[in-house]
Formats: structure tokens, sequence, C-alpha cells
């Protein structure tokens, strides 16, 4: 490939403090892969905001470019199954942690963590959905597998005006779910209303153990995204039968629980990894959100910024300040 600049906004790290530097980036630089991707949108997850703050530990190599997810157009490709001009998206693989991921306008990677652009999405759309969106649409499949659908009862959805706990909500009231929101932030109402929840709970309705093994039962099935004291609530809450999808721990990793909900109510916990899923599981998931995620929802939960944001934007993300989903234009 004909030598080339672009921008990347590029992380270094000294005395495990971590800066960042956009600056101007040769086609040389990038690391070794099958395909390279011009990238047209990255976003910005929870984990890209442990990245960029250098929490965790998740990079070991620098320098490095984060963005754990891309979308955009296929430039060149040794591998057969994608040719110059095709659009594709990637999510996981530690792509951003162990491999330079989505924040540069460039990205050489394997050909085996690609999918094609689902049709109906645009570039943009696939990374309003993201790591958060795939994830949503994992935990609401895996509570269909469970038996879990609409008619079983409610569902409750935590942390729920973030990435994953509002598209999540989206999806699930899409689906016929009567959705209970938890949210630490009472002024997003209006909005998780919008996205189709029934019935708004502030977190500390959950935040805090009751210290008795089982409470009232409400709720068929659910998705955790905040974990510790949060999930252990939820647990002590869960009808017969029921099944909690747990995706996320942005409330902490540990869970003070019993056996009590699982052998005297018979509850499913279904841990849910977005990172390795197979290229078939992927797709599925992918044509699912294409075909359940309502698009004026998704545009309605979702703002975009330039990749000279994405500093600010990942200390934000952090503090439980981002609402929705926040695309970047890494040509902006």
């Amino acid at each position: 490939m004909a030598s080339q600049t672009f921008p990347a906004l590029v992380l270094n790290e000294d005395n495990r403090k971590v800066s960042h530097e956009l600056k101007q980036l040769n086609v040389e630089d990038l690391p070794d892969g099958d395909v390279c991707v011009a990238v047209e949108y990255s976003t910005v997850n929870y984990k890209d905001g442990m990245v960029m703050n250098g929490i965790g530990r998740l990079v070991r190599d620098y320098p490095h470019v984060a963005g754990i997810d891309l979308a955009g157009e296929v430039e060149v490709s040794d591998d057969d199954r994608y040719k110059p001009g095709d659009k594709v998206v990637l999510t996981g693989w530690h792509v951003g942690e162990r491999h330079w991921g989505g924040y540069a306008a460039k990205a050489r990677v394997k050909a085996d963590w690609l999918v094609p652009l689902p049709d109906g999405l645009s570039t943009r759309q696939a990374m309003a959905v993201g790591t958060a969106g795939f994830t949503s649409m994992l935990a609401t499949m895996a509570l269909e597998e469970c038996g879990i659908v609409p008619d079983t009862g409610p569902v409750v959805v935590t942390g729920a005006a973030g990435g994953v706990g509002s598209i999540a909500v989206a999806i699930l009231a899409n689906l016929g779910y009567s959705v209970t929101a938890s949210t630490g932030r009472r002024s997003e109402s209006v909005f998780l209303e919008s996205l189709g929840a029934s019935e708004i709970i502030d977190r500390t309705a959950l935040s805090e153990i009751s210290g008795k093994p089982l409470d009232a039962e409400r709720w068929a099935g659910a998705v955790d995204t905040v974990g510790s004291t949060t999930l252990a609530s939820v647990l002590a809450q869960m009808m017969y039968g029921s099944s909690v999808a747990a995706c996320g721990l942005a409330g902490g990793a540990e869970l003070q629980t019993t056996v009590i909900p699982f052998l005297l109510r018979g509850i499913n916990l279904l841990g849910i990894d977005s990172v390795v899923q197979p290229f078939d599981n992927r797709l599925a998931t992918w044509q699912r959100i294409a075909e359940d995620l309502p698009l004026e929802k998704l545009d309605a939960l979702t703002e975009t910024v330039g990749i000279a944001a994405v500093p600010d934007a990942a200390s934000a993300i952090i503090k439980g300040e981002i609402r929705g989903r926040l695309v970047v234009d890494v040509n902006v």
C-alpha cells in the first residue's frame, strides 16, 4: 500500500500514567493483519473509558490506539472473504486493548474479527449499537433461550440510562416486554420512557441488600449492567423460574449473595460475554439487532462527536455522566 498519513489518537504510558496525543500516523505504523479498513466511525464504551484512563491495566504495550469498536470500508484485503469496498463492523476480540483499535482513520486487523455490515444499518448506526448494543441483544437472546417472553412477566434493566442499559430498554420494549428501568439519574425518566420503559425506579431501591436472601417476587427477567449489591438485590426479587443476564460491573465486581434464590426459586444467572463470540453467533446477533432495534430510538439515544472529544468522553463515561451512546467520527 502506498505511504499515506491519517489521524489517530495515540496513547503512551510513563510511570503508569497514561497520556494521549492526536497525531498523524503512516499506514506502515499499523500492526500486522489481513485486512486494512478505512475507519468511518467508532464509539465510546465503558471499557474504552477504562483504557483511556489507564484503569485495570487492560493495555500492556504502548504506544497504543484504543477504541474497542470500529466500522468502515475495506481498503486492502489478503483474505478472500472481504474485498475493497466492503462495509464491515468489528467489536470484541480484545481490539482496543491487546490490539490497536478504532480511534484512528485506518485499522489493520484479522479478517476473523470482522463481520459484514448488516443490511439496513449504516456504519454510523452500527457504531451507535457497538459493543453496548451487541451486548444488549446477546442478553435479550439469552433470556429468550431460557423461555422468558413478554407474557412471562416484567423485566428489569439496571443502569438503564447508560449504553448497554438504554439499548436493552429499547429492544425489550420493542419486543413487547414490560420494562422497569432502574437508574440513578431521575432526570432521565422522560428519556427512558421514550425508549419504552413502563416504570422507572431509583437505583437506591436496588443498591442496598435487605439482609434477607429472598424478597417479594417482582420480575421474570433482568438485564444487569451494574453488578455488586445491585445484582444481589435483583436476584432476591426475581420470580420463580426467572433468568438474569449479567453483563456489567459498573458498580463493582463483588457479589454478596447466597444460593437460596437459585435453590428455592430456580433462578438462572446468565453470564454474557461479547468479546469472543463465534462468527455465526455474531452474524445472528447483528441480524437480530437490524430487525428488532427501532432505528428511530437508536438515533434518539445517540450523539456524535469528533475524535478530539474522546478523552473527555472517556472520563465522563467512567463517572456515569454519559446518556445513551456516543459515536465517534474519526475523520472529524
